[in-house]
């Protein structure tokens, strides 16, 4: 690895440093009673249109974000650009789902989709799946965030063996675990309005200068190889990579939003209102999410990945290093750590919130439905705290002691785990038609299937499905929620048939999903 680049790392610091001490000031933002789990969870749901832009972004566009979409256009080409159109579809989503699902929520202080499903269906063992599929879905995700940090502590020159490796990350966990606790929701939001102004600022300066740098958009195009310019044709008798694109573009929308730290930015607006303009709003990250792609095709054509500075952060993070290169190659070092540090504290936004949502989860639909089911507002605040602190260490211990392969594994098996709630929270929002047990048992099927299938194909995230003589690769998540709503849609008449008491009490009612 190359030596420290101490102007960078000052500047690192120096942002880390203030976004740390903003966590901590947040906790007298739009001040609440922090001893009540909706004010410490969801910031008391007092955010408005611009916070909720700020926050939602940076649930959706992580450091792992910024890192891993370049790597993937770097390494295997075109593919990569499925984020785009994957982040395109899931607006119309938040249009029309989610903003039903907020109005309800809000209505009957709802603070996880548990609450919702259980409220909506009345089954605890259905809203507990709901709760266990979204809190293991987040733990390989708070890892991968960690990862982002761990690749820009790398690539500022600092190394070593042992402890003096992981120091830097373990400070930055500890600083991360202390503002959370301490601050709530509120910490996340106040950090993501500078990680969104600085990742901006670093994607646009770096779609300017880079091409300039590189003789223009015409000489990088010309220096990627063909085959990673287009996805490849497909074969006969199969739909190749043309269906596995759609698929994971279609999969990760459908996903997205479900995941509990997602769904927790949602839940914290203060209105309907500021869910439907973001919805029009939030398109703005789909646009710097197609310039960050970009930088795949800039590493290719600067060849950086060739340079014998770079090889060592290379062959310790794989293709994931390619971004640092390049704005190490590109950039002065003043400008590096600026970039670096909206990295960092691109991590720290959402493994705040994802170890928040996983808190509430854990809280309301385990502790509060099994365990206590009277807790005092204190006790349940004090419990959610402890719980964002135990699942922010399992994520260290993680990222630590296990391969990081494992993490992006887990992260994937995650989406398919987490799209089998698709029926219970976002049909739900609509329809109370469907059997609470069916809808179980189409999760336990698509569960199953999707992680027998993901194993199958060593755990890479399509599937080949054969159908006669033809092939249809595509996301395992899509494939699985298909079964998964089949088998639910098929039992739900069977088991009506035989439950003398058809529906158990849904605690909303139709106007209570509106305006």
């Amino acid at each position: 690895m190359q030596d420290v680049n101490w102007i960078a790392l000052s500047i690192f610091v120096v942002l880390f440093g203030f976004v740390s001490w903003l966590g901590f000031a947040a906790a007298h933002w739009r001040k609440g009673d922090l001893d009540q789990l909706h004010e410490w969870g969801l910031g008391g749901r007092r955010f408005g249109t611009l916070i909720t832009w700020f926050l939602v972004g940076g649930d959706v566009y992580t450091a792992y974000t910024f890192i891993a979409v370049p790597a993937l256009a770097f390494g295997a080409g075109a593919i990569a650009f499925f984020a785009v159109p994957y982040t395109i579809i899931i607006y119309p989503l938040l249009f029309l789902v989610f903003r039903r699902i907020w109005h309800v929520c809000n209505k009957h202080g709802y603070i996880t989709a548990g609450d919702f499903v259980r409220g909506r269906f009345g089954n605890r063992w259905l809203a507990l799946a709901v709760t266990v599929t979204g809190i293991v879905a987040t733990m390989p995700y708070i890892a991968l965030q960690l990862v982002g940090i761990q690749v820009v502590i790398g690539a500022l020159g600092i190394s070593g063996t042992g402890l003096a490796a992981d120091l830097p990350l373990l400070v930055a966990f500890v600083v991360l675990a202390a503002f959370t606790y301490s601050s709530g929701l509120r910490a996340p939001a106040s950090i993501a309005v500078v990680k969104d102004i600085l990742i901006y600022a670093t994607a646009l300066a770096a779609i300017i200068v880079i091409p300039i740098e590189l003789g223009g958009f015409h000489k990088i195009f010309a220096a990627v190889p063909a085959q990673k310019l287009l996805l490849a044709v497909p074969g006969p008798n199969t739909t190749g990579s043309y269906s596995s694109y759609a698929t994971l573009a279609l999969g990760s929308a459908m996903a997205l939003f479900l995941y509990p730290h997602t769904l927790t930015g949602i839940l914290s607006a203060s209105s309907g209102h500021a869910i439907r303009r973001n919805a029009a709003m939030l398109p703005g990250y789909t646009f710097m999410l197609g310039l960050l792609a970009l930088f795949g095709f800039f590493v290719i054509a600067a060849g950086v990945d060739k340079l014998p500075e770079y090889a060592a952060g290379f062959k310790q993070f794989g293709n994931n290093f390619a971004v640092p290169a390049l704005l190490l190659h590109s950039f002065p070092s003043w400008f590096v750590g600026i970039a670096f540090a909206a990295i960092g504290i691109g991590a720290l936004v959402p493994a705040a919130i994802m170890s928040i949502a996983a808190a509430n989860l854990y809280t309301r639909n385990i502790h509060r439905e099994f365990i206590n089911k009277n807790p005092t507002d204190k006790q349940e605040s004090q419990i959610a705290k402890v719980v964002s602190l135990i699942v922010k260490v399992g994520a260290l211990v993680f990222i630590l002691f296990v391969p990081t392969q494992y993490a992006i594994q887990l992260q994937l098996l995650g989406g398919i785990w987490i799209i089998q709630t698709l029926p219970p929270v976002m049909l739900g929002a609509y329809t109370r038609w469907f059997n609470s047990w069916a809808l179980l048992a189409g999760w336990a099927v698509g569960t199953f299937a999707g992680t027998a299938m993901a194993i199958a194909t060593k755990l890479t995230p399509t599937f080949p499905l054969h159908l006669g003589i033809h092939t249809f690769p595509g996301y395992t998540a899509v494939y699985t929620v298909v079964l998964n709503l089949v088998v639910a849609i098929v039992l739900t008449p069977v088991f009506n048939a035989m439950s003398s008491q058809r529906v158990p009490v849904d605690e909303t009612t139709a106007a209570d999903y509106h305006a």
